[in-house]
């Protein structure tokens, strides 16, 4: 099996409930590409036997990834140093080393061997990222080099891009422009291209109704010569749009990728539209990552109740690709 077409995964915050639909994803659907498991040999066994899921484990070294008995009749497992003390505790900054030699050790193997398909748990930002970035989007891009990238919330209907990602609604307008809005359209415009599709794009403007009383516009000044600028490029891509009316039944119909200014803005009509149907994924890196479009959900914590459908269509996305 060549190592490009496994499947790395980092469990992320130990204290979630990643493990949890981990093991609910691999009950419920068979892949063709080998799975690797980043995290904790000790925090995988007591989740275990908590979820009472059943599976003969194997402890690999990075360097056994060229095993080709690598399949997933067995939990591949990667093991990294953590001692709960049980199975679920408060999440506190007392992982974060611990979610950092993970990652570490993932981005090693991703040069290394030139894997191009990972997926990571979620972290909690507060913690972990502890403001250095705004999100994994930024944290996995710095860590290799790219400065430019896109997170794209993908439903093979409808995906929807933030232009900003996790700021203060009273920081958004600082960071539009009309360089930024062309580049992370372009990347969602090739990352379709991949895909064998087409990327029909929807922008939404800035402010309520397009409008504003303010002297400067950023929907006429900004996002209107974005587009027009995309357009030349030869780009299918309309806008800008009132954000109240673009998810409506009829008008989001016309497009398969809505793109709008702020995180909520585009995140909140795409969950209560798909729920757990949709993935997070980073573009612009040399490689497919994706995650689960969801937090670490600590109120749920051993509760056996999580939706772990968010996974499991991260896992059949990088299966195809």
């Amino acid at each position: 099996m060549n190592s490009k077409n496994y499947i790395i995964i980092v469990a992320g915050e130990p204290n979630s409930i990643f493990l949890e639909i981990f093991f609910k994803s691999l009950n419920r659907i068979k892949t063709k590409k080998p799975i690797i498991l980043i995290g904790s040999l000790k925090l995988v066994k007591l989740q275990m036997s908590k979820l009472k899921y059943k599976k003969k484990i194997k402890v690999l070294k990075s360097d056994d990834i060229f095993d080709l008995k690598i399949n997933n009749n067995t939990l591949n497992l990667i093991n990294v140093d953590y001692n709960p003390t049980k199975a679920f505790e408060n999440i506190s900054s007392k992982s974060n080393d611990y979610i950092l030699m993970c990652f570490k050790i993932a981005f090693k193997i991703i040069n290394k061997y030139k894997i191009t398909k990972f997926i990571n748990g979620p972290v909690n930002k507060k913690t972990f990222l502890n403001k250095k970035f705004k999100g994994v989007t930024e944290y996995v891009s710095k860590s290799f080099k790219i400065k430019k990238n896109a997170m794209l919330i993908y439903n093979k209907k409808l995906s929807v891009c933030p232009i900003t990602t996790h700021l203060p609604i009273k920081a958004v307008s600082k960071n539009i422009s009309k360089k930024t809005i062309v580049e992370k359209i372009l990347l969602i415009h090739d990352f379709y291209k991949k895909q064998n599709r087409k990327a029909k794009i929807a922008l939404i403007g800035l402010n309520p109704h397009c409008e504003t009383i303010d002297k400067f516009d950023e929907d006429e000044e900004i996002l209107r010569p974005a587009v027009k600028k995309l357009k030349k490029k030869g780009l299918d891509i309309s806008g800008p749009f009132a954000a109240d009316t673009i998810f409506l039944k009829k008008n989001r119909s016309k497009y398969n990728v809505i793109v709008g200014m702020y995180h909520d803005q585009v995140l909140t009509p795409m969950k209560t539209i798909f729920e757990y149907d949709a993935i997070n994924v980073t573009l612009g890196l040399p490689f497919l990552r994706v995650s689960p479009d969801h937090g670490p959900n600590e109120k749920m914590l051993g509760k056996n109740i999580s939706n772990p459908l968010s996974l499991i269509r991260a896992i059949q996305f990088l299966d195809r690709n």
